[in-house]
This record gives C-alpha cells, structure tokens and sequence, in this order.
C-alpha cells in the first residue's frame, strides 16, 4: 500500500517491547495495529509514535488488528501546553472511542488537523472543536435534527433540549431558544453569544455515543479549571 497520512490517538503496551496502537488515517478512518519495538527505550518507533506528530504509516493484515510496516514522520509535532494540550487529548479520545475501526472519515482527518494548528491560539481553539465534534458526528450519521421530533420547525421563541432518541429537539422550560438553535443551524458559528450554545448541543449530542464512562480528558479539565479558581 502507498504511505498513508495519519497522527496517533492512543498508545498501549502489547507483549513486551510492542504497542498497541489507534491512528487516525486520511483514508481508512481509525486503524488499530500493533508496532513491534513500539515501547522498547530507544526505538525509532517509540520515538516517532507520538500524539499531535504528522506521521505516513503503512500496514499489513486483513483482519481488524494490523500489523505496522512503516512509520515516517511528515512535518512538525503539534506543540501543545495547558488548555490546548488538554483540548487535544479530548480530541485524540473521542476519536477513539466513538470511529468504528476502519470507518472511512476523511472529513474528521481534515478537521483534526485544522484543529492542530488552532489549539495552540486561544482565540481558535473553542470553536475548531465544535467543527471537529460536528465532523464526528457526521461520521456517525448522528448530527443534530434542527426540528421538533415530528419534524415540525423550531419557534424562535420557545427554548428545546436534545432529545438523544429522536436527535430532535423538544420543548423544555429549560434549554435554548429555537433563535439559537437556527443559527447552529445555519453554521453561523462566529455569531456573538454563541459558543456556549454550540458546546452544549455538541456535549448533548455526542453523549448517547461515548457510554458512562467518564472521558479522561475531561476529568482532567476540570482539575484544571478548580486549580485556576483557587484562592
């Protein structure tokens, strides 16, 4: 196979100098392979495996567990601190846990990588996540439906909730207004007063897929924000 573009969402341990790795591909969506010498100190691999790094990888194998034949980084590492080190190990996870194995997802690559080169700019950061969860969600088949549940048109007046079950939106005394709701709608992303809309609607929409379990990076980013408030 030809180099393949790819950065790296998650690395494990596998067998005794070996990792388990998940790549997030340009043309075959999330790849799960093992990298022999991947965790032994020292190797070429572990060096080149590593989150927000551009890398050209090649595989072998048919079956859903791959084996890594080549790996060459392709540009400069992600360099990433503070909120926006944390804004891309959300990224890297959500990724891994929410794309089916080798579901085709070139939108997601594209907007992973704009997402890279905005984490570092704070300014850019919130709303490069929004259209990197939307690209997700896309992925899925699950984006947002800007209606009622019987597909009736949201009233600019009236405030909705998600409904996970319909992917709709159903009158609620508390929620947004269908004002609000259009222009999220529209991809009126930049409008003033929206970004906490839109990461709401992101965080009630994604929520059906990503489980119980509590995402790692979010955990993280609360002990952020309590360490920042701290007297």
């Amino acid at each position: 196979m030809a180099p393949e573009p790819a950065f790296l969402l998650h690395r494990r341990p596998y067998r005794e100098t070996s990792a388990l790795v998940d790549l997030l591909t340009l043309n075959h969506g999330r790849v799960r392979a093992v990298a022999h010498g991947g965790q032994r100190p020292g190797s070429k691999s572990r060096q080149r495996l590593q989150p927000f790094t551009p890398l050209f990888v090649t595989w072998q194998g048919s079956r859903e567990l791959k084996r890594l034949t080549l790996m060459e980084s392709r540009g400069q590492t992600a360099l990433l601190a503070g909120e926006g080190l944390l804004c891309g190990l959300y990224a890297n996870e959500i990724a891994t846990r929410l794309l089916p194995l080798e579901l085709p997802a070139a939108e997601v690559f594209a907007f992973y990588t704009a997402l890279l080169e905005a984490l570092p700019a704070p300014a850019e950061r919130a709303l490069a996540l929004r259209r990197y969860e939307w690209a997700l969600l896309e992925a899925l088949e699950a984006t947002p439906r800007f209606t009622t549940p019987d597909g009736s048109g949201l009233d600019p007046q009236v405030r909705y909730r998600f409904d996970a079950a319909s992917r709709a939106f159903i009158p609620a005394d508390r929620g947004l207004d269908g004002r609000t709701l259009r222009y999220i709608e529209q991809g009126d992303w930049q409008h003033e007063g929206l970004a906490n809309a839109l990461k709401n609607v992101m965080r009630a929409a994604l929520a059906p897929h990503l489980g119980t379990t509590v995402l790692r990076s979010r955990e993280l980013m609360l002990d952020l924000a309590r360490r920042r408030h701290r007297p």
